[in-house]
């Protein structure tokens, strides 16, 4: 989910909403890498899962995590709206590297690939992502900004190294939908029905995409999401829930939601490749009716 301000034009569009208090406790491992006792280990039929947290302004998460398939659960804590980008950095580079590219405006250097990650619910709320992490340095990014300095800017970027793993993959999720993303627009496999569903997310576009997720207020439509979103102001005609960030061209991962039965927008922010405008302002904004 993300705007304009941001000098590499990776910016999240924002809302305040309430907070919730939430903890993730963490522990120090034996090399003295901080490692999550929130990680829940992996079973031959799932992953396993990596928590956390993000607030104002930082991120709480493990520095060190086993390759393969992973689950991530990002609990916004607010009072902010945050989500959680994930870049792997290519060749040897390092977080502090990425800083230095994000002090210069343009857009990111070749060797940030955007991997997804769990994208911006409200805050008291959790979302996930789950993906395929090779070994290799990552980082954790929000990029909103509300009214000021996108959050990275205020601390809200931190490491993540990926360690090789002797462990077998747990096999991918079992899918409800298939969401195929293009320029511009999304195109589902199948209706989405109410209750707790799986959707992989597929970037079959020419560029980067993503899919957040917004349950619409009741009466209110894509349009007048559409409406509020550009210029922002006062409350949003709905709650969002997460999805999946930012994705290079072929990616993919998956994210589970609960679908209560009402309307909801699938909604890119990104900005597009050739003219910089924010993805939505091409049409890739969609309605859908939870049944």
């Amino acid at each position: 989910m993300r705007s304009t301000k941001t000098i590499a034009g990776l910016i999240v569009g924002s809302v305040i909403v309430a907070t919730l208090a939430f903890s993730t406790a963490l522990a120090q491992g034996p090399s003295g890498a901080k490692v999550a006792n929130a990680i829940t280990p992996s079973s031959p039929a799932k992953p396993p899962v990596v928590r956390v947290s993000g607030m104002d302004f930082s991120f709480d998460a493990p520095d060190v995590i086993p390759a393969g398939l992973t689950e991530f659960r990002f609990m916004n804590k607010g009072p902010s709206l945050h989500h959680m980008q994930i870049f792997k950095l290519e060749g040897g580079k390092t977080v502090d590297d990425l800083r230095a590219a994000l002090a210069n405006p343009g857009p990111p250097p070749a060797w940030v690939k955007e991997v997804g990650g769990p994208n911006a619910p409200a805050p008291g709320l959790e979302s996930n992502a789950t993906l395929m992490l090779e070994p290799g340095n990552y980082a954790l990014i929000c990029f909103v900004d509300i009214g000021g300095p996108p959050h990275f800017m205020k601390g809200m970027i931190r490491a993540l190294r990926v360690a090789p793993s002797g462990d077998a993959s747990a096999p991918t999720p079992s899918v409800d939908v298939t969401a195929t993303l293009f320029d511009y627009g999304f195109k589902l496999s199948s209706p989405i029905q109410a209750g707790a569903r799986t959707i992989r997310v597929l970037n079959g576009g020419a560029q980067h995409h993503e899919i957040e997720l917004i349950q619409l207020a009741p009466g209110a439509s894509a349009a007048d999401f559409l409406k509020w979103a550009g210029k922002m102001e006062g409350p949003p005609p709905g709650k969002p829930l997460g999805g999946v960030s930012g994705l290079d061209v072929g990616g993919s991962q998956y994210f589970t939601a609960d679908f209560a039965p009402g309307n909801y927008a699938l909604v890119c922010f990104l900005p597009d490749a050739k003219d910089g405008k924010l993805h939505f302002m091409h049409g890739m904004i969609q309605q859908i009716t939870v049944n």
